[in-house]
């Protein structure tokens, strides 16, 4: 590779050439080309708030989202009901009785069960979980499903991000740093309403449009999978794409 440097150059082709002004090349009866000029060359900024300059630079960024630091995992380990969550495109609306469990394999990654109920039949997929760092202390977990569940081939990797889990590990805060996923989960498939709103709140705090989240049908007692009907065809993942 050549580098160019003024060394490298002929004496005349480095020789600048005195400053010229754009009104220098302009006759002076077509100097109202200048003002012209000047007010078509302003910036443009996408500002539909009509914010001042003063005002975007003062916005708050959006701070990480803090997590649980030395989460035990074979505490976490076991069935877990989900009584809230973000809508996604990963499970159906229509969908009830949605749980995960959880179980700690032999090489320290977790094995994934999500299960859901729509139209009476069970859906479910598996899927392997991990911390995205091993060596540092955070609850950050990658989540590895493989899709569609009737032909798992494709791999879908998403972020699990433990921000809250009260001493017991009876109810946790399941988050991502993307803020567009939310769950509120626990070890009962219903929840006191006080210890709802907190958790709501602390998701809150975290910079979360706690709006957004729906709280998911659960029925008293839980269904057993071996007694029901299984959605072999993937009809409620086909269902969740679709958003329905």
């Amino acid at each position: 590779m050549i580098i160019i440097s003024p060394s490298n150059l002929p004496h005349q082709a480095i020789t600048l050439a005195p400053k010229t002004h754009i009104s220098d090349c302009i006759k002076p009866q077509s100097s109202h080309l200048i003002f012209h000029f000047k007010q078509s060359f302003k910036p443009i900024i996408h500002n539909p708030l009509n914010l001042s300059f003063k005002e975007i630079l003062a916005m708050p960024a959006k701070k990480d989202l803090e997590v649980v630091k030395g989460l035990d995992l074979q505490r976490y380990m076991g069935r877990w009901y989900e009584i809230a969550s973000f809508p996604s495109r990963f499970q159906p609306k229509s969908g009830i009785n949605t749980r995960a469990t959880y179980t700690l394999k032999e090489d320290s990654t977790v094995n994934v069960l999500n299960e859901t109920w729509t139209d009476g039949k069970r859906g479910s997929i598996e899927g392997t979980a991990y911390k995205a760092d091993p060596s540092s202390d955070e609850a950050k977990l990658k989540v590895k499903f493989y899709v569609p569940p009737f032909l798992p081939i494709i791999p879908v990797t998403g972020d699990y991000w433990v921000m809250f889990i009260d001493e017991d590990y009876q109810y946790v805060l399941v988050g991502q740093p993307s803020r567009k996923y939310l769950w509120i989960l626990c070890r009962q498939n219903h929840m006191d309403e006080g210890i709802y709103i907190q958790l709501v709140e602390k998701a809150k705090e975290q910079g979360y449009d706690v709006s957004k989240l729906h709280k998911t049908t659960q029925t008293n007692p839980p269904p057993e999978a071996d007694e029901s009907s299984k959605d072999t065809k993937g009809i409620w993942w086909i269902k969740s794409i679709l958003g329905k």
